[in-house]
Parts: C-alpha cells; sequence; structure tokens
C-alpha cells in the first residue's frame, strides 16, 4: 500500500510541474527553450526566458523587463522587484505612478533559497548568488554574492568555467 501511495504521489507532483510549467509559458512574453518548474512561481508577461531555466520557487513583481539567460537555476522563495511606487511625485508618501527598473540575468546564473533582486541590476554569466542575498547593484561575472546588501565574496575559478562552458557541460 506505501509503494502504490509514494507512486501515486509521484505522479501527481510530475502532473503539477507540468501544469505550472505550460501557465508559466502562456505567461511569460518569451521562452527558448525547456523549462522547469519545481516550486511555487509568479512570473510577469514582461519576462523572457532562455533555454533550461529552473525554478524552485520564483515570484517576479512589477512592471519592468526581466530577462532570464540560459542554464539558470533557482532555490525556493527567490523574489525579483522591477517597479516601486515614486515617493518623488505628486502625494505623500508617494503618489500613484510607478518607478520602473528592468532586470538582466546572464547564462548560468545560480540564485540560493530566499534570493532578493531589485530592479535596475545586471546580474552577469556564471555568477552565483547566495541564499538570503539582497542585490541591489550590478554583479559582475563569474562572481558569488551574498548578505544584505549582497557584496562579492569572492570569484568562480573563470578558467574553468570558460573551460566546462566551452565543453557544453551544462546542469
Amino acid at each position: 500500500m506505501l509503494q502504490v501511495l509514494k507512486k501515486l504521489n509521484k505522479r501527481i507532483n510530475y502532473l503539477q510541474r507540468l501544469i505550472r510549467t505550460f501557465i508559466i509559458k502562456q505567461t511569460v512574453s518569451s521562452y527558448k527553450g525547456s523549462i522547469f518548474i519545481g516550486g511555487k512561481t509568479k512570473l510577469t508577461r514582461f519576462t523572457e526566458l532562455g533555454n533550461n531555466v529552473n525554478f524552485n520557487g520564483m515570484v517576479i513583481l512589477g512592471l519592468g523587463k526581466v530577462k532570464i539567460g540560459d542554464n539558470f537555476h533557482s532555490g525556493a522563495e527567490c523574489l525579483l522587484i522591477t517597479s516601486n511606487h515614486n515617493y518623488e511625485g505628486e502625494a505623500i508618501p508617494y503618489d500613484s505612478t510607478h518607478v520602473v527598473k528592468n532586470i538582466t540575468i546572464g547564462d548560468n546564473v545560480w540564485f540560493g533559497s530566499r534570493v532578493i533582486v531589485l530592479g535596475g541590476v545586471e546580474i552577469e554569466e556564471g555568477a552565483i548568488i547566495q541564499a538570503g542575498a539582497m542585490v541591489h547593484k550590478n554583479v559582475p561575472k563569474g562572481a558569488i554574492v551574498g548578505g544584505n546588501p549582497a557584496k562579492i565574496i569572492k570569484y568562480r575559478n573563470l578558467d574553468n568555467y570558460d573551460k566546462l562552458k566551452k565543453s557544453g557541460k551544462f546542469h
């Protein structure tokens, strides 16, 4: 009986992923290829996805464009915010207009769980964002960043990274 329940649960999880993936493909402005949705994910119509994009929980809020490159992986409960209320407008604490800032994420980027990225940020290829990081500034190629606000901790071995990329060894 336990084996039957495990098998049934596995099929239910598979069907949930298929449904989530279908919904995301209908929501985003474009996608290049395979998408894996392993956790609660909500994207906007202003989102462009590369190939082999894996979300284990991502919410994108706002009116700005988000471009995510190939081979992206996220942990659970990540958040990208592309617009906020205009506090310099015609009312206090803010008016009815929005300040919109786009986010660009390059190829082969990995987010840990509970990463927050604010609008106006570019995360270059091969970067790793540690769990719990709050990214408000651009992240260079191969940088490993963490903290609040996120700071560069170190860099990947870029020679090895470029070798693996050239060989087409993607997860």
